[in-house]
């Protein structure tokens, strides 16, 4: 095992002979010994090691770094727990459990999980499980991995552990997911949609000949701002998707000038 080590020290087409970096005799000893026959542990712990060396500005792998590299080791995760993780830190915050939320992200964060990940998902759980009941959740998710991409780690598990608290505390409501499904599924199944003549592009030389833009009405001629008018195929038009959940903001609305108190079958 310490031969392999010093082979993959040296390498350089499948080791770390490009990086330059050495290590101490006992540094080596102590991540031989400690990998219990396992190669590809062992191989691991030291790859982590020099970059722990190389972080801390030193070119040679001390017996504190191969030790930091292995306490680091004992938490990582394979790829199917890598999966588990993930799905219980997502499954945490759709069920408002902040502190849940927290500890799969401090889970994630020590095991060395990429923190480009973690952001991509508090991304998409903003709109997907937060969505209109806080529409401020993917401004919150956006900041953070913002954060991630500009600060960095480590300083940027603070902004990622705002936005699990934000999110996990947020009303919660998966009408944009529901909404957009639909939609989708009409579209799969129906007949190729075609744009309705007064919807058409009129701007361009023999688009009137063509009847492109005939009825259309412009709503800010109205003084309320709204006016009654069909803006998809007749085939479609009594299609509902989108049904507010009644949870925080994501409540029904009323165009202005519209007077009733939810916009028709097909004018959602």
């Amino acid at each position: 095992m310490r031969t392999l080590l010093e082979r993959a020290l040296h390498d350089r087409d499948r080791g770390l002979g490009d990086d330059g970096v050495d290590a101490e005799s006992d540094a080596l000893e102590h991540l031989a010994d400690r990998a219990e026959g396992d190669a590809r542990h062992a191989l691991t712990s030291l790859e982590v090691a020099a970059a722990l060396a190389l972080e801390g500005g030193h070119q040679t792998i001390t017996l504190d770094d191969a030790e930091a590299a292995l306490s680091l080791r004992a938490i990582r995760y394979g790829a199917d727990e890598h999966y588990d993780v993930l799905s219980a830190f997502i499954k945490s915050i759709r069920g408002s459990d902040p502190d849940a939320g927290l500890y799969w992200l401090a889970h994630m964060l020590e095991a060395g999980e990429d923190a480009r990940l973690i952001a991509r998902r508090l991304v998409i759980l903003a709109s997907e499980d937060v969505g209109l009941a806080d529409p401020r959740g993917l401004l919150v998710a956006d900041a953070a991995a913002r954060a991630v991409e500009f600060v960095g780690l480590p300083e940027a598990q603070l902004n990622l552990a705002q936005a699990v608290l934000y999110l996990a505390k947020a009303p919660k409501s998966n009408s944009v997911l529901t909404a957009l499904s639909a939609a989708r599924a009409d579209i799969r199944e129906g007949a190729p949609p075609r744009v309705p003549m007064h919807l058409r592009d009129a701007s361009y030389p023999g688009a009137a000949r063509l009847g492109h833009g005939d009825g259309y009405r412009y709503p800010h001629a109205d003084p309320s701002g709204w006016v009654d008018q069909e803006y998809r195929p007749s085939e479609s038009a009594a299609h509902r998707y989108y049904t507010p959940s009644g949870h925080g903001e994501d409540v029904a609305s009323s165009p202005v000038g519209d007077p009733g108190d939810q916009p028709e079958e097909g004018r959602a």
